[in-house]
């Protein structure tokens, strides 16, 4: 028998037992709807990897990754070029994770995965919002002709719970009738106690790390200039540590595209201290 040690392939800190466990770790590699650079795919083994790297104490929540109890379940395996398909797989794993009264925390992979995962928490809870970090409105309705892409993620999203229940921090990019919608419902939030509202609701998180400054997160599909500094998405995350956060997802990791690896320690970081809001 060989000796050892070797190398974990969960993520830093991860419980082995899933029973035990209050979050489920689950990678999504699927990325057949990237409108412009592809390898998001890459994101979830990339970030397990780099995460050997990184301290188990958060700074920001005074707290260590032990405390958060979580399982790193993997990644799902996803057919190529089926969206449906992939939301289905997604969506029967997130339904066991809520069924066996446990958290979500989604590494992607594309942002479209996010539908799947909301989709399993509307059949767990009631009074659902969605609070969305992102560069891109992703409201299109159809883009090349297709509806489910992760450009339109949000407007799938908002038929399901309207977009009264809506957040979006960040945004930057759009089409002017994408900018419309956010203009007609109010979803754009640029102060924290906007989100004061939700505060008796169970929100979703959903993070596209494109939401950050390029110059710190150039590791993504569609990097858009102007975004948040790492710090201020830190703040707004701080905001919510009161609030009722049922699950997570970080998306848009696409670790080829920066060759420095900062792109993917940045992720590390944020997946480190989303695990502690989810534990909060």
């Amino acid at each position: 028998m060989l000796k050892g040690p070797f190398l974990s392939k969960d993520f830093i800190g991860a419980n082995p037992d899933y029973n035990s466990s209050k979050i489920v770790m689950l990678g999504m590699p699927y990325d057949c709807t990237c409108s412009n650079r592809a390898g998001t795919r890459f994101g979830p083994q990339a970030a397990r990897l780099e995460s050997i790297g990184i301290e188990e104490y958060s700074v920001y929540f005074d707290r260590e990754m032990s405390d958060t109890l979580f399982y790193d379940a993997g990644d799902l395996e996803y057919p190529f070029g089926n969206a449906k398909k992939a939301l289905d797989i997604t969506q029967e794993n997130v339904d066991i994770i809520y069924n066996d009264n446990k958290k979500l925390l989604g590494i992607g992979g594309e942002h479209l995965i996010t539908l799947a995962s909301v989709k399993s928490v509307l059949k767990k809870y009631d009074n659902v919002a969605v609070i969305q970090f992102d560069a891109h409105t992703d409201l299109r309705e159809q883009y090349l002709g297709e509806e489910l892409t992760h450009s339109g993620v949000m407007y799938q999203i908002a038929q399901l719970i309207g977009y009264e229940n809506i957040a979006q921090i960040g945004l930057r990019s759009g089409e002017k009738e994408e900018f419309e919608i956010v203009k007609k419902y109010s979803t754009l939030k640029t102060k924290k106690e906007e989100l004061n509202k939700f505060k008796n609701k169970n929100i979703f998180l959903t993070i596209d790390l494109d939401v950050l400054d390029p110059s710190l997160m150039s590791g993504v599909g569609t990097p858009e200039a102007g975004g948040l500094t790492y710090l201020e998405l830190m703040e707004w995350l701080l905001y919510l540590k009161d609030f009722n956060i049922v699950g997570a997802d970080i998306m848009e990791l696409a670790p080829d595209v920066d060759p420095t690896k900062t792109s993917t320690a940045t992720a590390c970081k944020l997946i480190r201290e989303v695990l502690m809001l989810l534990n909060a």
